[in-house]
């Protein structure tokens, strides 16, 4: 394994790579953003943290996965990937834990931390884009909290995942939802949530 962490760019680049669609890769960069927050508010390797998030789903296009293979699609061909390119194992286990029928415990901070937010930013982004702004800019924690109680509301995001990954992680929901909002707002541009451009 190597001693050091690969790069972000070279993550980047390997992530770009495997996912053309632009949604999914904001999808990614918003898991970033938000484990980045997470790890400096946690005392914990920001990089490290930024990696597992960047990656999470770099598979998922070319593997989707739909009939939950426990061991093959995404996450696990990635993972077989990312283990080839010599990333740390820390990493490897947190982006096989974000799904359930992987069977993979969620022992760590930082492999609670991508199954906590990764649905929770799905439904972030969904809740903004029908703003009138189309904006995370003026989001509320209270509107995503409706939004997670509305099911019809952007079906495919798990309502379970979102409440367990907080209880997870230790933090109370509205906090959770908040803190993941604020770290989006980081990043707004990138992610294609700042609103219209100003005049």
């Amino acid at each position: 394994p190597m001693s050091t962490l690969p790069d972000r760019a070279t993550a980047l680049a390997l992530m770009e790579a495997w996912t053309p669609n632009l949604s999914l890769r904001r999808h990614m960069l918003a898991v970033e953003a938000a484990m980045r927050a997470y790890a400096t508010h946690l005392g914990e390797d920001v990089e490290r943290w930024g990696l597992a998030g960047l990656l999470h789903d770099f598979d998922y296009e070319r593997f989707p996965n739909d009939a939950q293979a426990a061991d093959a699609e995404h996450p696990s061909e990635g993972v077989r990937h990312l283990r080839t390119l010599g990333y740390p194992e820390d990493i490897c286990q947190a982006i096989l834990g974000q799904a359930p029928f992987t069977g993979v415990a969620r022992e760590s901070q930082m492999a609670k931390a991508p199954f906590a937010v990764g649905e929770l930013c799905g439904l972030i982004t969904a809740a903004a884009l029908v703003r009138p702004s189309k904006s995370v800019m003026d989001l509320e924690a209270s509107s995503v909290r409706k939004k997670l109680k509305d099911k019809a509301f952007a079906r495919g995001v798990s309502r379970e995942d979102v409440v367990n990954g907080a209880t997870e992680l230790g933090v109370e929901l509205e906090v959770h939802i908040t803190f993941v909002i604020e770290a989006m707002r980081g990043i707004a541009p990138t992610l294609g949530l700042a609103g219209p451009p100003v005049p």
